[in-house]
């Protein structure tokens, strides 16, 4: 299957099913309760549900609601079913939301975002939830480290075998285990990294998209304004309007 990112409200009519894929739900209007595997939470304000492949949950709406859905293949983000069933969501998470909301919206009625826009969505989304709820304990020691690197470093070019003698590791170690643990490459990580701190500063407000440039680590603004409209479907500028609205 494809990843899906749409906008889906639930009825009063109890729904109680599996899937072979993961799903996220997140609230954007109104609330809804929900079982995940047993266990039980309002999905309201900034509760949302983490839906791992094969789960067993339910839902129950008696008032409006409206939520950002997304489905995503299981071996696209096997993190996805280490996470907590039920999370509530910082303020960068809660933020992000509504921008996946308002893009959604921005969408209907007109040509739908590419496949290759909302997969790169959902890694930037998957990759705040792993850094925020998952278990880091469960990644190999070298990976940690490598990872580390990368996070303090992102600014500036990082070649793998740099990265790997920093790891102590071989280059196809690396690869393979990045692969493995965190479903991408080294390079692909260093991306959505830089990825994440852009949209985070766009969405703060101040920062020209030259300064954002500047502090991920593009040399020019049309780099980095390609690799940006690659992952969200839209320019650094069309996020900042959209920031402000």
């Amino acid at each position: 299957m494809n990843v899906t990112l749409d906008l889906r409200s639930y009825s009063d009519e109890a729904l109680e099913h599996q899937h072979d894929y993961h799903q996220l739900v997140l609230p954007v209007m109104g609330g809804m309760e929900m079982s995940v595997s047993g266990s039980h939470q309002l999905l309201q304000g900034s509760y949302a549900a983490v839906v791992p492949a094969g789960a067993q949950h339910g839902c129950f709406a008696d008032t409006d609601n409206r939520f950002v859905v997304a489905d995503i293949p299981s071996d696209l983000a096997p993190a996805l079913a280490r996470l907590p069933k039920f999370i509530e969501l910082d303020p960068a998470l809660t933020h992000y939301v509504s921008f996946l909301h308002q893009q959604i919206i921005d969408c209907e009625g007109g040509s739908k975002a590419s496949q290759t826009s909302q997969r790169q969505m959902l890694l930037l989304l998957i990759q705040l939830l792993q850094e925020g709820y998952g278990e880091s304990d469960a990644l190999d020691k070298r990976i940690l480290r490598a990872k580390q690197y990368l996070d303090d470093h992102y600014a500036k070019p990082v070649t793998l075998v740099e990265l790997a003698a920093f790891a102590n590791i071989s280059s196809r170690q690396l690869s393979e285990l990045f692969r493995r643990q965190l479903s991408m490459t080294p390079q692909q990580y260093l991306i959505e990294k830089r990825m994440q701190q852009a949209w985070q500063l766009l969405e703060q407000g101040p920062l020209s998209v030259q300064q954002v440039a500047d502090q991920v680590g593009y040399a020019t603004v049309a780099a980095f304004s390609d690799r940006f409209r690659k992952h969200f479907g839209r320019s650094p500028s069309e996020l900042k309007r959209v920031s402000r609205r």
